[in-house]
């Protein structure tokens, strides 16, 4: 059992500080959203790592908007649901693909300064999206463009307080409704924090497996302290790993842009040959999930560990403007982009599950938003595309924003809420074996394909390091940790529950869709069995 609080604690013996709204992480979603409630509130924005620390730091590609005239949101949205599988909130998408352009806008007008050609917004196309309309900055570091912006913006506001190096360990409830944080400070002091609105912005999830795009921040933080709280999560199942991260000898798993093959790369197995025309109509910019799978079956076909990408036929000029980051990168490790073919291999990169939400970004606790990563609007269903989580978090931001000035102020006094499980001994096993181990377990049972026994061998080995919720954590090391194990059994609940294949999930011993039984989101809530929910995808 996943207790409710990962510590024991005594409230009315903690300091407390007050704040109209709390904003848990440093993402785009984090930033923007704060910066924008900062207009009429005061904001305390809470961050485990520095201020620019988070995935948005390292997103790549850019940013999905309709721009261009020849494109329009009908078909931004029709692109969207063909890659969600059927599990989109049609609703949702349509708040996306309409209210995005303005979002892109309020970027700019924040100091966020895109590419341009000819004095125009460059657009580039990625994967599975029908028309050229993701905007990026710096050639392949626009999440670097924008985290660089909106943090002069926070920075620069009287009225935003950041904590970094916070660690919040826990959400504080009372009767349904969210009152504030608990907080961990970098000398070990512990504080509550009492706010009339939380939202929580705390990214993803990679680091629940052994190879993964994301950074080191990224342990799921956000949606295990809202599951502990009673908070809905939905679609966890659904985890999108990248087709083409870096896999060389003594490099990290790099991401390798979509975009570069949204500019002509190709896919090539270790025999030189081009495999994708066996897969899909759309070639090397078919759906994330099946470029993915593809690419495990050409390995293992080949025996081997990792394709190529290919981009040599292009010149270099195009490709050292166009990728700078990545051209860099390559470089550093004896590989030239345009004259080498560089070897990739999937790794974990996206959560498109999270904290179910309504359409105003607040979740089924009273007060409890969530935006970005950490959140399940119903934008991305069971497949996100490619570059709309950017947008996403713009466009929930500031839905969240409005609906918190229409909350009267939290009319609550802090009670005796005394937790005291009798935590004392510490963990015994060093956390960075278990950490270890646990990636390894989601790599090998819940990884790009799936099955019975697989999951059900994964739930049993996680299951075995549950004694680390009964004892006295400490360190920052220990919170992810009780993070990443109730999220990684999260996911493997929810795929061993889904008995069909769809978008991200794919299961070898059910390897088709099944719309007639499974057109339906898996809800999980503590305490409760795995909840299913038809989805509204027209």
């Amino acid at each position: 059992m996943i207790p409710r609080y990962l510590v024991d604690f005594d409230l009315e013996t903690l300091p407390i500080v007050k704040t109209d709204v709390i904003v848990i992480g440093s993402g785009i979603a984090g930033l923007f959203t704060a910066i924008k409630v900062a207009k009429d509130r005061q904001v305390l924005m809470i961050t485990k790592s520095a201020l620019q620390e988070s995935n948005t730091r390292y997103a790549q590609g850019g940013i999905a908007a309709v721009i261009s005239e020849d494109d329009s949101p009908a078909y931004h949205r029709q692109d969207t649901l063909l890659a969600g599988a059927g599990l989109c909130s049609s609703t949702a998408v349509d708040i996306l693909v309409n209210e995005g352009p303005n979002g892109v806008k309020e970027l700019i007008r924040l100091g966020t300064t895109f590419d341009e050609d000819n004095g125009e917004l460059a657009l580039t196309q990625e994967g599975a999206h029908s028309h050229r309309r993701i905007l990026h900055a710096n050639g392949d570091a626009t999440g670097f463009e924008i985290v660089r912006a909106l943090s002069e913006q926070v920075i620069k506001k009287d009225n935003i307080e950041v904590w970094d190096n916070h660690f919040v360990l826990d959400l504080i409830t009372d009767e349904g409704v969210c009152v504030g944080v608990l907080v961990q400070g970098p000398r070990g002091e512990r504080i509550f924090v009492q706010g009339d609105a939380t939202i929580l912005c705390s990214g993803g999830s990679g680091q629940l497996y052994r190879y993964t795009t994301n950074p080191e921040v990224a342990t799921a933080d956000g949606i295990a302290m809202a599951y502990r709280a009673g908070a809905k999560i939905r679609d966890m199942e659904f985890l999108q790993f990248h087709p083409t991260a870096l896999c060389y000898p003594g490099a990290p798993r790099f991401l390798i842009s979509e975009a570069v093959r949204g500019e002509g790369a190709v896919l090539r197995n270790i025999k030189g040959e081009r495999f994708m025309q066996k897969y899909h109509e759309m070639l090397e910019l078919a759906p994330r999930d099946i470029v993915a799978r593809a690419i495990v079956s050409e390995m293992e076909e080949t025996k081997s560990t990792f394709i190529y990408l290919d981009i040599t036929h292009e010149t270099p000029e195009l490709i050292k403007h166009r990728f700078p980051t990545i051209v860099e990168t390559c470089i550093q490790y004896g590989l030239d982009m345009t004259s080498d073919w560089i070897p990739v291999a999937p790794a974990a990169h996206y959560m498109m599950g999270g904290v179910q939400t309504d359409l105003n970004g607040e979740s089924n606790i009273s007060r409890l938003f969530a935006c970005g990563e950490s959140s399940s609007t119903g934008v991305h269903g069971a497949n996100r595309l490619a570059s709309n989580s950017l947008s996403e978090a713009l466009v929930f931001g500031r839905r969240i924003v409005n609906r918190i000035r229409e909350l009267p102020p939290l009319n609550w006094s802090p009670g005796s809420l005394v937790v005291d499980y009798k935590r004392v001994d510490v963990p015994m096993q060093a956390i960075v074996e278990r950490r270890l181990k646990l990636q390894k377990v989601m790599l090998r049972n819940a990884g790009l394909r799936r099955n019975e026994e697989l999951l059900t061998k994964g739930i049993e080995e996680l299951s075995r390091q549950m004694p680390i919720f009964q004892s006295a954590l400490f360190k920052k090391e220990e919170f992810e940790f009780a993070n990443m194990l109730t999220c990684s059994l999260l996911i493997t609940r929810a795929a061993l529950a889904r008995k069909e294949s769809r978008g991200a999930h794919y299961r070898l011993d059910y390897p088709e869709r099944d719309d007639r039984l499974w057109r339906k989101h898996l809800l999980q809530q503590r305490d409760h069995e795995i909840v299913e929910e038809l989805s509204d995808d027209v």
